[in-house]
């Protein structure tokens, strides 16, 4: 496994809108191997691949430790309630918004083996799935966030 390196705020791959993966291939398994490697490395609960420069429609979110989400094709099929918090991504170092996201989020997606599955998440989990998520459509937390904070 390799560890990536990770996009900052300003690198143009973070604004496009990736592809779907039409085939789970070793590449692509690899990639989960990297991502999930660099998340843990960076101290963070999420990565989407454009923030390791990969143009397709893949993330990773870990909010419980040894609980890892792979989420190949991701979409958001239900949603419910409402939470504000304080949010950052690995995307943006150093600095913090307030970003109003549902409380419950229900995600539609493939795994490494190709099967489809659904995860409810609440919560912090709700949360990141909606980040990570926004990430393969180009959008960053900062475009939606309320007020924004630096360390």
């Amino acid at each position: 496994m390799a560890k990536l390196q990770i996009r900052k705020i300003g690198d143009d791959v973070l604004r496009k809108h990736c592809r779907p993966v039409d085939e789970i291939t070793p590449r692509i398994i690899t990639l989960l191997d990297d991502m999930i490697e660099t998340m843990r490395a960076a101290d963070g609960c999420g990565l989407a691949a454009p923030q390791v420069g990969i143009l397709r429609r893949i993330a990773v979110v870990e909010v419980e430790p040894g609980v890892v989400f792979e989420l190949i094709n991701p979409k958001i099929v239900a949603f419910s309630g409402e939470q504000e918090g304080r949010e950052g991504c690995l995307s943006v170092p150093g600095r913090w918004g307030i970003v109003k996201r549902p409380l419950h989020v229900t995600v539609e997606a493939t795994n490494r083996k190709g099967q489809v599955y659904q995860v409810t998440g609440h919560e912090l989990l709700a949360r990141a799935f909606c980040h990570e998520i926004e990430h393969l459509d180009g959008k960053l937390y900062i475009d939606s966030a309320t007020s924004m904070d630096e360390d």
